[in-house]
């Protein structure tokens, strides 16, 4: 069964499963459940632990055994998986299988691992884990859904915080949680009457946002033109090669490039998206993309960065910054008067 990171508790009240899947791309929500399971089966009588990492030298036997400890003097056990980035092959998910159904009421498996997709959560050794215990989806709360993440966790402590402060909360915490909840931490500290506003945060606290060049994707594919260019802004100051932000958005394009040729077509736009593989919550943004950028749109935008690719690779005294700025601009609908020359 699904639920979220905040209706754990509500669900431990309830009593324990046998299975715990925390699986995201977020680890300060994977390693906060993760405590308060443990917490809560050490409650019940669970004292041992054993960790597994999977991977080509497990032997599973011994998770086998683990799992066979059923005498009269065996403590209670959790058993831990991490599951790696790759994730799993056939014979791993067989042995997985394997140990799912060797559970008992002794025994807490307590799985973590990376973001799953529609595929992977159809698989059979998630399907089997599932029916038996709990799946907690760890995610990273997205720029739409972070300000109510924040007031969430200004309740939890106690804090009062306005609009304006959440909204700056999370603006300096983006893509960075365990930032954000060690900020937190400090103010209830610093102010124990909990008041917080915008005044009291820039006294206390400074940016720790992080972003990546996938982030920068999702803001110009959106046609957020504001949040690029300070996205754009983060990865200059952290040190972020260009030529990898090139790449990225190369990438995008091109994508974008093939989408709109199959459209013309006359290829249904879900036939396109399922080739491509476009989860279904981000195709919205892919649509109002399609929309905003048209076919010869997006062959101008790939002579330009294609250009802007050859300059950074032959001039290394070039600053490649404001014409990359340019062209965030121009794929968020942003007419700049940057045209590509012609070839």
């Amino acid at each position: 069964m699904r639920v979220y990171p905040e209706q754990l508790t509500q669900q431990l009240n309830k009593g324990l499963r046998q299975a715990y899947l925390l699986f995201g791309n977020e680890p300060l929500l994977k390693q906060e459940c993760g405590d308060q399971i443990k917490q809560a089966a050490q409650q019940q009588g669970f004292d041992e632990r054993h960790s597994f990492t999977i991977d080509h030298q497990l032997d599973w036997n011994l998770v086998l055994d683990c799992c066979n400890a059923m005498s009269l003097f065996a403590a209670r056990q959790i058993i831990e998986l991490e599951i790696p980035e790759s994730g799993l092959n056939v014979n791993q998910a067989k042995s997985l299988v394997e140990i799912c159904d060797s559970l008992h009421n002794d025994i807490l498996l307590l799985i973590t691992g990376p973001r799953l997709n529609k595929k992977q959560e159809s698989a059979k050794w998630f399907k089997a884990l599932d029916n038996q215990g709990l799946y907690l989806p760890c995610n990273t709360p997205d720029p739409r859904h972070l300000p109510r993440f924040i007031q969430a966790r200004c309740q939890q402590l106690g804090l009062k915080a306005d609009h304006e402060s959440v909204q700056m909360l999370a603006q300096w915490h983006e893509g960075n949680m365990l930032a954000l909840a060690q900020s937190l931490q400090k103010l209830t500290l610093l102010y124990p009457d909990g008041e917080l506003n915008i005044v009291r945060l820039e006294e206390a606290l400074s940016r720790h946002n992080h972003y990546t060049p996938f982030q920068l994707v999702d803001a110009v594919l959106a046609g957020q033109a504001k949040r690029s260019q300070r996205v754009l802004r983060q990865l200059e100051g952290e040190g972020i090669e260009a030529t990898i932000i090139l790449r990225t958005l190369q990438r995008e394009l091109t994508q974008l490039y093939k989408m709109q040729e199959m459209g013309k077509k006359g290829t249904p736009l879900n036939i396109i998206f399922e080739q491509f593989r476009i989860w279904q919550s981000r195709r919205e943004i892919y649509i109002g993309a399609l929309h905003r950028l048209p076919y010869a749109r997006v062959v101008s935008l790939l002579r330009l960065l294609t250009q802007l690719e050859i300059q950074v690779k032959t001039d290394f005294d070039t600053k490649p910054w404001p014409a990359l700025s340019a062209l965030c601009a121009e794929m968020c609908g942003i007419s700049t008067h940057t045209e590509p020359t012609p070839f």
